[in-house]
C-alpha cells in the first residue's frame, strides 16, 4: 500500500469527483481511479459509492477516510521529529523540482549560481507539479522552483510561503525541421489537414498552459493528438523522431534549435506564452530546518532580483 494512494482517497472525500482530485492531484482521471481501485484492493472492500453523484463514499469508506487523515498526520509528524535528529547535511541545500525544470533550467541555472554565489551542496528531488509542492508544505525540502502563470498559480499561501522570481521562458510549438530547414508540421495548418499534435496528459500542468494558448486562438486548429505523455521530455523525443509537433519551454530545446533539428512550427510570436520561474520557501518564522546557507542563498537571490 503506497501512502499517495491514502492521499488521493483523503482528496476525493473532499471533493467528490473524480475529475477535480485527478486535476488536483495532477494525474489524469484513469490513472487517478487506478490508484483508488488499487487502495480498494489492498482494503479488500468498496470504499466508494460509483453509483450516485457527486461521488459518496461507503460505510467502509467513511471509516477508512477518519483512519487515513490520523495515518497522514502521523507519518508526517513522524517525518518531521525524525530530520529533526539529522546533525550531518546541514550544509546541503534541498530542493524540490518538477521534472522539466529539473532536467533543464535547474543545471544551467545551478552553473551561474556557483559562479556568482559560490560553492553550494545541493539535492535535487525531482517530482510532477503537485508533488513538488507537496515536498515542499511537508517539510520534504527546502526550496522549491516551479514555473508561475497567472492562469495556473500554485496553491502555495502567502502568509506562509514567500517566493523570488528568477527567470522568464516562453512555452511554443516546435517540430522536427525538414528540407530547407521548416517544420515538417507547423500551425494553424493547411485548410483540412490534420496537424500531428504529440499532447500533455490530462491534468499535467504543461497541458493547461498549452490549452491556454490554444483557447486564446481567433481559429480552430486542426490538431490531431496521436501521442501523450506528462514530461515534456518524452514530447520532445517524439519530436525528434518526427512524430508530430509539440509546445514544449525554451529551455529544453535549446540545443536542439542551434542543431536546427528542431524549429519552431509557428509564426514568432504566435501560439507563445511566457513563464515565470519561481522559487519558493517557507517563511523563517514557519520554517522547520533552518539552515544558514539557505538563508543565505535566499538573501543573495533578493538582492540579485
Amino acid at each position: 500500500m503506497e501512502t499517495k494512494w491514502l492521499e488521493d482517497f483523503v482528496s476525493l472525500a473532499e471533493t467528490r469527483s473524480f475529475s477535480r482530485s485527478a486535476q488536483l492531484r495532477h494525474v489524469t482521471q484513469p490513472a487517478f481511479s487506478r490508484r483508488i481501485q488499487s487502495l480498494e484492493a489492498w482494503a479488500g472492500i468498496d470504499l466508494v459509492d460509483r453509483s450516485s453523484y457527486p461521488t459518496r463514499l461507503t460505510p467502509a469508506g467513511e471509516t477508512l477516510h477518519a483512519q487515513a487523515l490520523e495515518m497522514l498526520e502521523s507519518l508526517q509528524a513522524t517525518r518531521n521529529m525524525m530530520r529533526s535528529h539529522q546533525a550531518a547535511g546541514q550544509d546541503m541545500i534541498e530542493f524540490a523540482v518538477p521534472h522539466t525544470l529539473a532536467f533543464t533550467f535547474f543545471p544551467h541555472w545551478l552553473m551561474d549560481l556557483r559562479h556568482s554565489f559560490g560553492a553550494v551542496k545541493t539535492r535535487l528531488t525531482a517530482l510532477n507539479v503537485h508533488d513538488a509542492v507537496l515536498h515542499l508544505t511537508e517539510g520534504g525540502c527546502d526550496l522549491l522552483i516551479a514555473y508561475h502563470h497567472p492562469s495556473q498559480p500554485l496553491q502555495l499561501s502567502p502568509e506562509r510561503y514567500e517566493m523570488l522570481s528568477l527567470s522568464s521562458e516562453s512555452l511554443a510549438p516546435y517540430a522536427k525541421a525538414g528540407p530547407g530547414g521548416t517544420p515538417l508540421f507547423g500551425l494553424p495548418g493547411r485548410p483540412g489537414e490534420r496537424v500531428p499534435f504529440l499532447s500533455y496528459a490530462s491534468g499535467a500542468y504543461m497541458g493547461r498552459l498549452v490549452e491556454v494558448i490554444l483557447k486564446q486562438v481567433g481559429q480552430p486548429l486542426q490538431l490531431e493528438a496521436i501521442y501523450e505523455t506528462d514530461m515534456a521530455e518524452g514530447l520532445k523525443a517524439m519530436a525528434l523522431e518526427g512524430h508530430g509537433l509539440a509546445f514544449l519551454p525554451h529551455s529544453s530545446v535549446r540545443n536542439e534549435l542551434l542543431s536546427r533539428r528542431l524549429v519552431q512550427a509557428a509564426p514568432a510570436g504566435q501560439l507563445e506564452l511566457t513563464m515565470e520561474v519561481r522559487i519558493y520557501r517557507e517563511r523563517p518564522e514557519f520554517a522547520r530546518h533552518a539552515k544558514a546557507g539557505v538563508q543565505a542563498l535566499w538573501d543573495f537571490l533578493g538582492r540579485s532580483a
